[in-house]
């Protein structure tokens, strides 16, 4: 019988609805009828029949929209929980006062003379009772009923009792084909040492793991830690570890979860950035939607990690148009095919063009007339901007100042820099562009309505051209794994709490800020090597070696993220800073890039390196 139902519903959640509809309406009339059949004990008096025909009708047109409000027609029926529960009582009570009211103002009316006032809290609870079963039926089916699956179950342990636990446990219980067999829980909490949860045991600490997994037979493991920072996640990987466990899967985190529910649809293998990349970040998720809504937004590079991202990131918030500007024409074809996947109610343009194509450009700014512009189309390889540093200048400096004064001439709301940390104190021609770039919207904010910000940030985990594709790459092929420097360091984000930042940086930007995102703690480069090779189920210097290859042309040890003459101000928000940056003299700046303009034409690096250090006082540069 459930198999007949449930394949009904599961075809569209329109059958789902009505099929719901159809039950509450003759659950409801039965919850109506038997108040009044136990309230006379089986013997309704006749006269009683219009009064629960006008209950009944009453109630119905109640009920029906109140219950659609509260969202009792669009849940998931193998997972419902106390939230739905919570929601039908809410709605039953609010439908029974509305109830009320009506029977109070309506009482002399001849139909409802001598009408049993016990009938009216009787169907109240009655309501609750089968509305709520009929929602809870499949579950308890489920959990009753299960049946042994023909394929061996790996016997898993689960690790956070807390809400993302148990979501997955319920998911784990009420799924037929996965392949977990839920042992036991184990969680730092004192309070929940030896609780069961849905029948299975909370069994210890993160540090209790080995024992565990020796004493239960443990063969996988689960890591529910949505809002963990990435020590607590690395402890129990490592004790599983310890104890061999090599399959371990991961909750996302929670700028990954949407909507705060979590399934083991949603369980992914472990990645370089849960080990340690993951430190909880606040978001004001309200203030950028109210920031992306309803806005035309334009996204410069938008076929390289960051700017690929911030198209994930924005159609999120439901921009009015997204245009995804990039020269990468397979890169664009791969965005754009998964924005119609994944957003298919987005309305997406793709572009492909040259930022330096002053002429394309314009034309794109008078077509679609972006209200926010998030530059992201920059060269940023360190050692090939170091052996072309005319390219740099063209495309990070001369391109950024086409698109901005565009923004300005076009009316553009806000123009968003995505620049890097790689500009504060700039020992390469990368970083030394890029605080040109800064220092290039900090001038224009003063002109026009366009609002300039520039933001921030070190290296994002995984993204085109970071270290971590290079090592995987060397792993794939036994090694060795390459690292510059045992003492080499940089600061890593996960890049869609990158891109957030951005977003929300951009959000409160006044306009001429630099705003600066707080990374964390800086990485080891060989702790990320040495991470990636036990992540490839080896182990570094015995089944892979790592050797050092020596620091590369204008490359630092460690990334500053202010100068200590800069300084920083806090702002409301959390992770995100405001440098306090000297006035840009506009007039010099532009004296400055006419300069370089003409040296560009010369082919002469020591020439274009030497204007740069004139333009950014602080440039030290390293051969």
């Amino acid at each position: 019988m459930f198999g007949i139902i449930n394949k009904y519903i599961k075809r569209t959640p329109f059958t789902r609805t009505v099929f719901f509809v159809v039950s509450d309406i003759f659950l409801i009339s039965f919850s109506i009828y038997l108040a009044f059949f136990l309230r006379f004990e089986g013997q309704i008096p006749s006269q009683y029949f219009g009064d629960i025909l006008l209950m009944l009708s009453v109630t119905l047109i109640l009920a029906l929209p109140i219950f659609y409000l509260n969202k009792l027609y669009s849940f998931s029926w193998s997972y419902v929980s106390a939230e739905e529960l919570i929601s039908l009582i809410k709605a039953t009570t609010l439908v029974f006062a509305f109830l009320g009211v009506f029977l109070f103002f309506f009482k002399d009316y001849p139909v409802l003379i001598g009408f049993p006032r016990s009938t009216f809290f009787m169907s109240y609870f009655l309501v609750i009772l089968l509305s709520g079963g009929i929602r809870f039926a499949k579950r308890i089916y489920l959990l009753l009923f299960r049946k042994k699956t023909k394929h061996k179950k790996e016997r898993t342990l689960i690790v956070g009792a807390g809400d993302a636990g148990e979501q997955i446990l319920r998911s784990i219980l009420s799924g037929q084909s996965n392949i977990f067999e839920p042992v036991g829980f184990v969680d730092d909490s004192p309070v929940k040492q030896g609780v069961l949860i849905h029948g299975v045991k909370v069994m210890g600490k993160i540090d209790d793991i080995p024992r565990i997994i020796k004493e239960q037979r443990i063969e996988s493991m689960i890591v529910a830690l949505p809002s963990a920072d990435s020590f607590v996640i690395r402890k129990a990987v490592e004790q599983a570890r310890k104890a061999g466990i090599k399959n371990i899967k991961i909750v996302p985190t929670l700028t990954e979860i949407v909507d705060g529910k979590v399934s083991i649809a949603d369980l992914k293998e472990l990645k370089i950035e849960d080990l340690l990349g993951r430190e909880p970040i606040s978001f004001d998720f309200e203030a950028i939607r109210k920031f992306i809504q309803d806005k035309k937004i334009l996204i410069t590079g938008a076929a390289g990690s960051i700017g690929s991202e911030l198209c994930r990131q924005i159609a999120k918030f439901k921009p009015d148009l997204l245009i995804a500007l990039d020269q990468d024409e397979t890169g664009i074809f791969n965005i754009a095919q998964e924005m119609k996947s994944q957003s298919p109610g987005l309305k997406f343009e793709t572009i492909i063009g040259d930022i330096l194509d002053k002429e394309k450009m314009e034309y794109v700014f008078e077509k679609f007339r972006p209200q926010i512009v998030f530059h992201a189309a920059a060269y940023k390889h360190v050692p090939l901007m170091e052996a072309h540093p005319d390219e740099a200048v063209k495309n990070n400096i001369f391109g950024t100042k086409t698109i901005a004064e565009l923004a300005v001439k076009f009316g553009t709301e806000k123009f968003v820099f995505i620049s890097t940390d790689k500009a504060v104190n700039p020992t390469s021609v990368m970083g030394a562009t890029k605080r040109v770039g800064e220092m290039i919207c900090q001038s224009l904010n003063k002109e026009g309505s366009c609002r300039f910000v520039a933001v921030r940030f070190g290296n994002v985990l995984d993204s085109r051209g970071s270290v971590i594709p290079v090592f995987k790459e060397q792993i794939k092929k036994g090694g060795p794994v390459r690292v510059t420097h045992p003492e080499m360091k940089r600061y890593f984000m996960m890049i869609q709490e990158a891109c957030l930042l951005v977003m929300q940086a951009a959000e409160m930007g006044k306009g001429g800020e630099v705003f600066v995102l707080d990374m964390g703690k800086p990485i080891k480069i060989i702790d990320l090597a040495r991470e990636l090779i036990r992540l490839s189920g080896l182990e570094p210097d015995k089944d892979i070696p790592i050797v050092f290859s020596g620091p590369r042309p204008g490359e630092k040890f460690f990334e500053d993220i202010l100068t200590a003459e800069e300084g920083t101000e806090a702002t409301h928000r959390d992770r995100i800073f405001i440098a306090k940056l000297a006035e840009v003299d506009k007039e010099k700046l532009e004296s400055q890039l006419s300069r370089l303009k003409e040296i560009l034409h010369q082919r002469n690096k020591e020439a274009i390196i030497k204007m740069l250090e004139e333009m950014v006082p602080s440039f030290s540069h390293k051969d």
